[in-house]
């Protein structure tokens, strides 16, 4: 099969193209022959040497994919050869072949193409375990998400609006900023022109918001814990701005905050499986609906996955960046 590698730690044009033996699925796993991936900020920062894989996953880069079931291993009941499914992967999934565990494929929602199946897993297995599960968001409750436009942002967005939620968000510029909106955003704010803090002030009449997905981190620690309200939480999935910040216990007890965070890819199989069964009973419906569809900024070919992280480190995309295998 067709693979991308990663020949040594560096830039976008480390990625290489080779071949090698198909993988044979083991004990609970499905083969899946890859129709489209979906490529990831993950991705770049293994890319870079910085995120290695587990030690019981591919080296390849690509932690979500969407084609076809050519092959289930020993006991696996949930899915049939044929079957159209997307997975999420703890690695192996830029290229023409992979293996997932079977408990952590999905269906592809109804009238859905490779291409948008390919961009579901990643972002809402996140969104849905650090915004509903770790961050506990309720009924009746707020949410800002730091990084609106993202992959990450768009689907956050998307999945609390329509789950009766008030979205705050932040994004770079006037049209993210607007496509933020459309999808579902009460406020977008441009944070090269305004200043977070003070528009959350704002809008919620100096309550603050209950919740908080950061993707940014470092100097922004500060001005999100006095942007919370009162037992607020904040879920940390990434430090785009870096890993230190400063933060004020003494604000931090007052007002009962928690600050939390996670990564999902060294999480057990069991524990994404159960995020997957959530997924389908409450947020697959509303994808079968159209009701929440994924952002896809740009798609390009699979033996083109540096032009696709070079985009991505970018930051010039609204939504996902998708590599094709194979037509839909």
């Amino acid at each position: 099969m067709g693979c991308v590698e990663i020949s040594r730690a560096g830039g976008p044009e480390v990625l290489v193209w080779n071949h090698r033996p198909v993988p044979r699925p083991g004990l609970g796993e499905v083969l899946i022959r890859v129709e489209a991936a979906g490529v990831n900020r993950p991705d770049c920062f293994q890319r870079a040497g910085f995120y290695p894989a587990p030690p019981d996953a591919s080296d390849l880069p690509g932690l979500e994919v969407a084609g076809e079931v050519m092959a289930v291993g020993e006991g696996v009941t949930l899915w049939e050869e044929g079957d159209r499914v997307c997975a999420l992967l703890a690695g192996g999934g830029y290229a023409e072949y992979c293996v997932a565990p079977a408990l952590t494929c999905l269906p592809w929602p109804r009238d859905f193409t490779a291409i948008m199946a390919a961009a579901l897993p990643e972002t809402f297995f996140t969104v849905w375990s650090n915004v509903f599960e770790r961050a506990a968001l309720k009924p009746g409750e707020t949410l800002l998400v730091q990084g609106g436009s993202s992959g990450i942002g768009t689907t956050a967005i998307q999945m609390a609006h329509h789950l009766g939620h008030r979205v705050f968000v932040t994004a770079g510029s006037a049209e993210k900023c607007a496509a933020c909106v459309d999808l579902g955003a009460e406020r977008a704010i441009n944070y090269k022109e305004e200043d977070f803090l003070e528009v959350i002030r704002e809008v919620t009449q100096g309550r603050g918001v209950d919740v908080i997905l950061d993707m940014v981190g470092g100097d922004y620690l500060p001005r999100e814990i006095k942007a919370l309200a009162e037992d607020g939480r904040l879920v940390l999935i990434a430090f785009l701005r870096g890993s230190k910040g400063q933060l004020d216990l003494a604000d931090l007890m007052r007002r009962r905050l928690t600050v939390t965070g996670s990564t999902l890819r060294s999480r057990s199989t069991g524990f994404k499986g159960e995020i997957a069964r959530q997924l389908q009973a409450r947020i697959w419906p509303l994808l079968d609906q159209k009701l929440i569809q994924p952002v896809i900024h740009q798609t390009f070919p699979l033996q083109h996955a540096s032009l696709a992280h070079e985009l991505m480190e970018s930051s010039a995309h609204t939504g996902k960046i998708v590599l094709t295998v194979r037509p839909s």
